[in-house]
């Protein structure tokens, strides 16, 4: 017998940069929701005050970035009393700030590439020369690859920190990782089937992740079943390291020895026609509305 959920806000679009992706993940969520039954409704933080969820019994997220993935969101919902699905406050913040979660990772004996801190008063030739090139420079605090470049020549760093430094004060220089890109999703204690992205551009910016349809997802990954078996568990101990808990992906590379490196979490992943999670998920047997329906179950009380 289906568990009645009361009434359950959706919440999507938010205030960050990936305004337009998170419509398009709540949309898919909320159809979802009212496909199996469940008394479902969007919310958008930008339109609407967020007092007004007080008649909600459950908020359902599905924003991406800041103001909705970084622990801003949570902690106004548990001032609110509202269970919400995801992580809680602390790992939501964590987990957004790619820089944080590398040193907490870096501290627990977890495998990430190097990484150096950037800033104006960078020495950004001796960075260059210490991670090698090509190298990628970040944001610590977006997601879906906004304000990302990969520096393939000697002297392109620091215009690279510029760009990153548009869209977040904290910008980090991360090792190049040549092997391939993969991701593992969460949900609840379990590791879903690995997923390997092969994007047709040169690396897996947004255009590849929302805009083209070239993009490769091989699952199975093509990894042996003891390597990936073996990836699955540390990818839980990286989730757990920041705290995380619900639901989520964590994302790594290999080298091309066949070493993997755990790159970044995402704690609010992306639901739509193009993303991860729940393609590992049907891989799993567990179809998209099963997926919302579980990650539902799994809401977050503070």
């Amino acid at each position: 017998m289906k568990r009645d959920f009361g009434k359950v806000a959706v919440l999507l679009g938010g205030k960050s940069g990936e305004r337009e992706v998170s419509l398009k993940s709540g949309s898919a969520v909320l159809a979802a929701l009212k496909r199996q039954g469940v008394d479902a409704h969007a919310f958008d933080p930008a339109e609407h005050p967020l007092h007004d969820l007080e008649t909600f019994d459950v908020a359902m997220i599905s924003l991406h970035g800041r103001f909705g993935e970084d622990g801003a969101m949570q902690g106004a919902l548990e001032l609110l009393g509202i269970p919400y699905t995801g992580s809680g406050v602390m790992a939501s913040a964590i987990g957004m700030d790619k820089w944080r979660t590398k040193m907490i990772w870096s501290a627990a004996g977890i495998t990430t590439p190097a990484f150096e801190l950037v800033s104006d008063d960078s020495d950004f030739a001796a960075v260059e020369k210490k991670l090698g090139l090509p190298l990628f420079v970040k944001p610590a605090n977006e997601g879906s690859s906004i304000g990302i470049s990969k520096v393939k020549a000697a002297g392109e760093l620091k215009a690279a920190y510029e760009l990153a430094a548009k869209s977040d004060p904290i910008v980090i220089a991360e090792q190049y990782i040549g092997g391939g890109e993969y991701t593992v999703g969460i949900l609840g204690a379990e590791a879903l089937p690995i997923v390997r992205i092969v994007p047709k551009n040169e690396f897996y910016d947004y255009e590849a992740k929302y805009l083209r349809d070239d993009t490769e997802y091989l699952c199975p990954s093509g990894l042996s079943r003891e390597i990936e078996a073996q990836i699955q568990q540390e990818a839980l101990q990286a989730f757990r390291a920041v705290g995380c808990s619900g639901w989520g992906r964590v994302d790594f590379l290999m080298d091309a020895s066949g070493r993997h490196y755990f790159l970044e979490l995402n704690t609010s992943p992306g639901m739509t026609d193009h993303s991860l999670v729940p393609m590992a998920a049907k891989a799993a047997g567990i179809d998209f509305d099963a997926l919302v329906l579980r990650i539902l179950e799994l809401a977050h009380v503070g």
